[in-house]
């Protein structure tokens, strides 16, 4: 796969990213009227409910920690009488730190600034989706779509920004969540990778790290990709040598935020450099390779009603699995390997809260890009069809889920 800046004559001064904007204009485009259906549906049905839409997308949930934090600064925490400690050091501060920074420069409140964040970075996200699809698949759409001629160009790059905002969770992407913000710095790591952008690569990494503790995934790609093109170059130059500086400076940034996080964590709790894993099972949340969802799983056969829940999760499961196989069969660049493997490896090995399973997901959006490549072969009117629909269930799942159990 050759790199996006070798495939045509070098730009412009400022012309490659407009141009990469006016590329992905479509994509922006569909993507927001996804969530803007999304959010009708939810305002429709809350008010058949007699429900607040902007409580249940600001202020319930994870979304209370993260303003408490960007409010007050770490240090909450509750104890159950079980004896369970649930601390606000759980919440990585990256989110925190942008909605004090809103809310300090405008008048908008904390929880406000974290949707407007959201918001953003929802765009930026499916902007990156986008630009990583495209840059990996465009290609097979022609040389008439390299140029970005003719209406239908990018449309795997489209189809995959749709199928993202149109995931049963999708309504998580309008919450005042950290999961935009961390899909778009991991997208954008993982497009400055595919175009040998390493120090951007590590910068971005470093960020992601910042957001959430799957930032890991982030870092494992960068560094992965940065090995395997090393050691590529200096087969093909043994003389001279393979260029080493900016690549191993992108390798050193991209832990920076995640490692500096957690070591800060457990100095102030004094458990040492694995305190956030104390922190972190304090939530009751840890990492067992999956036994603990098994037999969430399993207990599920142990009456008729539940069976079919049961047989529901473990067709999900195949389904992840299927998918990441047929990335792999599909010839993935290897950053997208890494970072959808890592991601997935660590939602559904992880012990904790099984409800919040599909919304760990959320980032792993390289498991989308065979349907998106099967769809951009399909006539476009049976694709949009397709897509409607699934943004119409997208849509009423959303609601009826705030309005019910809602994202833990």
């Amino acid at each position: 796969m050759t790199d996006l800046d070798t495939r045509t004559a070098p730009p412009r001064p400022g012309s490659r990213y407009t141009g990469a904007l006016h590329r992905a204009v479509p994509a922006l485009a569909a993507y927001a009227a996804v969530r803007a259906l999304g959010l009708v549906v939810l305002s429709l049905w809350s008010a058949a409910r007699g429900s607040s839409p902007h409580t249940l997308l600001s202020a319930r949930w994870d979304s209370l920690w993260y303003t408490r934090v960007a409010s007050l600064g770490y240090g909450y925490e509750i104890r159950l009488p079980n004896g369970d400690v649930h601390s606000d050091l759980a919440f990585f501060p990256l989110l925190p730190w942008l909605e004090r920074l809103g809310a300090t420069l405008t008048p908008l409140s904390y929880a406000d600034t974290g949707l407007l964040v959201s918001a953003l970075a929802s765009l930026a996200a499916a902007w990156g989706i986008f630009s990583v699809v495209d840059h990996v698949y465009g290609t097979e759409e022609g040389p008439q779509a390299l140029r970005g001629e003719g209406a239908g160009h990018g449309r795997t790059g489209v189809y995959a920004v749709v199928l993202w905002a149109a995931l049963p969770v999708g309504i998580v992407q309008s919450m005042a969540y950290s999961e935009s913000l961390f899909t778009a710095l991991a997208a954008w790591s993982l497009y400055a990778v595919l175009t040998r952008r390493w120090v951007t690569a590590g910068v971005l990494a470093s960020l992601a790290g910042l957001t959430r503790p799957v930032g890991l995934a982030v870092v494992a790609a960068v560094w992965a990709a940065a090995l395997v093109s090393w050691v590529r170059e200096r087969r093909a130059l043994p003389a001279a040598g393979a260029p080493w500086p900016r690549r191993a400076l992108g390798m050193l940034l991209a832990p920076l935020g995640a490692a500096g996080y957690v070591l800060w964590v457990g100095r102030r709790t004094g458990g040492g450099p694995l305190g956030y894993l104390d922190v972190q099972a304090g939530w009751r949340n840890g990492f067992d390779g999956g036994l603990a969802f098994a037999r969430f799983i399993a207990d599920k056969f142990t009456s008729p009603p539940s069976a079919a829940a049961g047989v529901g999760l473990i067709l999900g499961v195949a389904l992840l699995l299927w998918l990441y196989m047929v990335c792999v069969r599909q010839g993935q660049p290897l950053p997208l390997l890494v970072y959808a493997g890592v991601v997935t490896a660590l939602a559904l090995c992880a012990s904790s809260y099984f409800g919040s399973k599909p919304r760990l997901l959320l980032p792993a959006f390289p498991l989308l890009l065979p349907l998106a490549r099967t769809l951009s072969r399909a006539r476009p009117p049976r694709a949009a069809a397709v897509l409607g629909g699934v943004a119409v269930a997208s849509a009423v799942y959303g609601a009826f889920w705030l309005n019910g159990s809602g994202p833990p």
